[in-house]
């Protein structure tokens, strides 16, 4: 009997040592929650630029080049009885000058006239028109500036306004006939003058008011499309409000500096281009630069691998029963989120062989810009499962260990994303439309484990630009 109970002890110390693979069943994974961000309400800069090259050349078409009195050179223009005179008067180039929202369109005029008299009686004429006298005719033509004023407006319905003003000509030669030495000069500017008028009033029928709304609305729907970023998703501006902050000009470009208020936001998925009609122009208070929340990817296996090569071979001895356990990890491999929490597939070898899975909470400490996998503990059929082959591995040491080394540094995470960034900020997103801009401060505002990656939600703010090139009048 002595014989049996020692035989019996043997087998079981026997049975008890001899390696096992234990293995615990994996964890159902929970569908990913990925709470759509709060997106403050950012300004972007947007200058936009207005051709007037088209303008200035309609405005050579629209101001004749010669203005002569009614069939010149042929019928007199009469005025009483005494005189009469015929005249002709030519422009030059028109010269444009911007300066704000005012611009001045000057030209040099030259003219000449020919006229003569005679002596009239109580509106009577009593003697025979004399011989017709020239001024600026074998001298050389007469000089006079003149030119328009164009006050530039913009509306609230993206309606550019122009009202035009004619300037007084100011002759630079007076023009005295031979007879009498009459200095008959204000007679012509009084004829030029209608002739000028009659030029205002086709520039502002044709230029009047020269609607933008069309430009804007593509304009408009452009921002509302989605952008690829590469390496970090769709970028979508998300435009809510128009504002004029200034209308400047420079050279033959009228260049409109627009606030917009946006929501832009970077998302994984490819968002659907919304449309809107453009608002009208209003009036909202400034912020300063953009603010923007971008989704960065960390994917489990590049994370797993940095874990694994932490914690693979580290070992534990444990007691059992008088008998000697040895632990050793092989691998550490992150799978996704059950409940909010990190779910880890643990390998190790040893006294047995085997698999079992832990569970962490995703943790981000923002002075050391740290991500931390904490507050380790045993999946629920894990620990199950470990009751009843191996609950020797019930150890805070395991778990501890694992939550030591599952520290991920997100500076160099940070740093790329705010690279990426001004890299695609300063880009032409298409034809006509290009960016400029860069990030001042990048910082993690959130972790959101998913079911192939870790999603850290990055909050950036900056200052940004969008230059529109010429919208043609």
């Amino acid at each position: 009997m002595k014989n049996g109970l020692l035989l019996l002890c043997a087998l079981c110390l026997f049975i008890a040592g001899y390696p096992q693979d234990i293995d615990s069943p994996a964890p159902l994974l929970s569908p990913p929650e990925y709470p759509a961000a709060v997106v403050p309400e950012s300004e972007l800069n947007l200058p936009v630029q207005v051709d007037l090259a088209p303008f200035f050349a309609l405005a050579n078409k629209k101001v004749d080049t010669l203005f002569t009195s009614p069939r010149f050179p042929n019928d007199w223009v009469q005025q009483g009885c005494d005189t009469r005179y015929k005249y002709s008067f030519r422009r030059g180039p028109l010269q444009f000058s911007l300066k704000n929202t005012t611009l001045d369109i000057a030209f040099t005029g030259y003219y000449k006239i020919i006229g003569s008299t005679r002596a009239c009686v109580n509106g009577k004429a009593v003697t025979p028109w004399t011989p017709a006298c020239q001024c600026g005719v074998d001298e050389g033509e007469r000089k006079v500036k003149v030119g328009f004023t164009i006050a530039i407006s913009m509306l609230t319905n993206y309606t550019i306004k122009m009202q035009v003003t004619r300037k007084e000509p100011e002759p630079v030669d007076k023009c005295a006939v031979c007879f009498w030495g009459q200095d008959i000069t204000p007679v012509i500017m009084d004829a030029l003058k209608k002739e000028l008028d009659g030029s205002k009033a086709d520039l502002e029928k044709s230029y009047g008011r020269v609607d933008l709304k069309p430009h804007f609305q593509t304009l408009w729907n452009q921002l509302n499309a989605p952008y690829n970023i590469n390496n970090m998703g769709w970028l979508q501006i998300n435009p809510q409000k128009i504002r004029i902050n200034s209308i400047q000009a420079a050279g033959s470009q009228l260049q409109i500096n627009v606030g917009l208020a946006a929501k832009p936001v970077v998302r994984f998925e490819k968002p659907a281009t919304a449309i809107a009609p453009v608002p009208h122009i209003s009036n909202f208070s400034r912020n300063r630069g953009f603010q923007v929340y971008a989704d960065l990817v960390m994917n489990y296996d590049s994370l797993s691998r940095i874990l694994t090569s932490q914690i693979a071979g580290k070992e534990f001895t444990f007691s059992k029963a008088f008998i000697k356990k040895r632990f050793i990890f092989l691998e550490c491999k992150l799978l996704g989120s059950r409940d909010n929490r990190l779910v880890m597939q643990v390998k190790f070898t040893g006294s047995n062989d085997g698999t079992f899975y832990v569970t962490g909470k995703p943790l981000y400490y923002a002075d050391t810009k740290t991500l931390q996998v904490a507050d380790v503990d045993f999946d629920i059929q894990s620990r199950n499962a470990l009751l009843k082959t191996a609950d020797w591995l019930f150890s805070k040491k395991i778990t501890g260990e694992i939550e030591k080394m599952a520290r991920y540094d997100l500076n160099q995470l940070l740093s790329t994303a705010r690279t990426n960034m001004n890299q695609q900020l300063n880009r032409q997103f298409m034809k006509g439309i290009s960016g400029s801009g860069s990030v001042r401060d990048i910082r993690v505002a959130g972790i959101f484990p998913q079911s192939g990656w870790l999603a850290v939600r990055a909050y950036c703010d900056g200052d940004f630009s969008l230059k529109v090139a010429a919208l043609n009048l």
